[in-house]
């Protein structure tokens, strides 16, 4: 596609992710479609909404609001803001809104989300990750909190593209966030990238679970930060393991850039406290196999995520 023509953007899972990179992006005059099920009604009605920390209200009026993927426009584009507990079962979904060579971008956390749903799409797709780092949440069918940032930064995974066009994608598609008031830049090496993300996500995600905190608590807490700390270091090391190296003291660097934030409760929080399945296997199990296969143990992340899965078997 010309660097001078406009995609046309779909929205797969408009929650806090994708309703907060959606809005924005129609915001900024791109054609977005949103695919929704249960806030359909709801968005149809009374359209999106992003309650933004340094912007303020910000109201879409006007949705392209699907509730049926036959029915939605063949995109070029497509932001899959869903959870990765579903990526199987919208496999055939983004299939059937993609236009010939779509990009699909995986808004999601984890290790390996790409490798599953690779082989589920056509191999005329390019398959991406968009790496967001954003305090955000939805606070009611349509309406999302944002509390700051907003970075979306791309990575290629896989497809048709030779080297030469995959740099030339990802520049193209950073600059159209930035057209959109998104912070965003090339993700050299996705995989790399994903386990740097990874140091926050795991010792955060759960521990906010199983301690019932928002960050600020656990922050100010001597045990729990130290706690905190010990499994960033797990994540650390076990990246380097695995062959990615991080910036040096990236634990500490974080935990700095914690204490900076407003206070926040993780997205693993909500998934529990709603009871809805939370992304134990992409944030957990993933890479402590990876870095099991690598000969790296990390003992505290195991228990941390044998007693997740305790606690989200007993209570679905």
């Amino acid at each position: 596609m010309s660097a001078s023509v406009r995609p046309r953007i779909g929205i797969i899972g408009t929650g806090a992710i994708g309703g907060y990179y959606g809005l924005m992006l129609a915001r900024a005059g791109f054609e977005v479609h949103f695919l929704l099920r249960s806030e359909y009604e709801a968005v149809v009605r009374a359209g999106l909404h992003v309650q933004h920390a340094q912007l303020g209200e910000l109201h879409l009026a006007q949705v392209n609001a699907w509730r049926d993927p036959a029915d939605m426009p063949a995109c070029d584009w497509l932001l899959v803001g869903a959870k990765t507990t579903s990526n199987i079962e919208l496999a055939p979904v983004i299939a059937r809104v993609a236009a010939p060579g779509a990009k699909v971008v995986l808004l999601q956390n984890g290790l390996g989300v790409e490798d599953e749903l690779r082989p589920l799409l056509p191999d005329s797709l390019h398959l991406l990750g968009g790496l967001c780092f954003i305090c955000a949440h939805r606070e009611a069918p349509g309406v999302v909190v944002h509390q700051s940032q907003g970075v979306c930064n791309l990575g290629y995974h896989s497809g048709p593209a030779t080297a030469e066009e995959r740099q030339s994608l990802l520049e193209q598609g950073v600059a159209w966030l930035r057209e959109a008031g998104i912070e965003s830049s090339v993700i050299a090496d996705l995989v790399q990238a994903r386990w740097q993300k990874l140091v926050w996500n795991v010792p955060f995600n759960g521990v906010s679970v199983l301690l019932a905190s928002s960050t600020r608590p656990l922050m100010t807490s001597p045990d729990s930060r130290a706690l905190l700390e010990a499994l960033m270091q797990e994540v650390v090391d076990a990246a380097q393991a695995c062959g990615y190296r991080l910036p040096d003291n990236y634990a500490q660097k974080l935990l700095a850039y914690t204490d900076r934030m407003p206070d926040y409760l993780p997205s693993m929080y909500h998934d529990f406290a709603q009871r809805r399945p939370a992304e134990l296997p992409a944030i957990y199990a993933a890479p402590l196999a990876a870095a099991e296969a690598a000969g790296q143990l990390m003992p505290r992340v195991r228990m941390l995520y044998q007693t997740l899965s305790f606690l989200q078997g007993r209570d679905q």
